[in-house]
């Protein structure tokens, strides 16, 4: 019975892929432990973006409802979060209104504390 040629490529083939498995096997046990320390920094890295993302989150909060509240000029108050501190900049026509854009500022989830120093009182 003769052989085709096809036959001793599908053969070789198979047994080099074999090998190439069999080999991967045993790096994989050696990457495994270094896999570990990776996933921990980015853990990190994680806990870190989702700091930004509330900080994001708090600042629209803040802007949105400004400019929901008829009392306030929303669109002349700059609002900048870092860490869950808000700080309020720009210029309101009142003392009133600064207040009220402390205090609206105040009631958000997630808000520490407020810098309002840069808010100023027109004339």
């Amino acid at each position: 019975m003769k052989k085709h040629p096809w036959t001793y490529i599908a053969i070789t083939a198979t047994a080099a892929l074999g090998l190439t498995m069999a080999g991967g096997v045993a790096a994989d046990d050696g990457r495994q432990s270094q896999a570990q320390p990776m996933l921990l920094a980015g853990s990190e890295t994680m806990e870190k973006a989702g700091d930004a993302v509330s900080d994001t989150w708090i600042t629209s909060k803040v802007k949105s409802t400004f400019l929901a509240d008829s009392d306030l000029d929303g669109m002349d108050i700059k609002v900048e979060t870092t860490q869950g501190v808000v700080s309020l900049s720009g210029t309101v026509s009142s003392e009133a209104e600064k207040e009220l854009a402390i205090q609206k500022t105040r009631s958000i989830k997630g808000v520490k504390d407020v810098s309002a120093d840069a808010l100023m009182v027109a004339d």
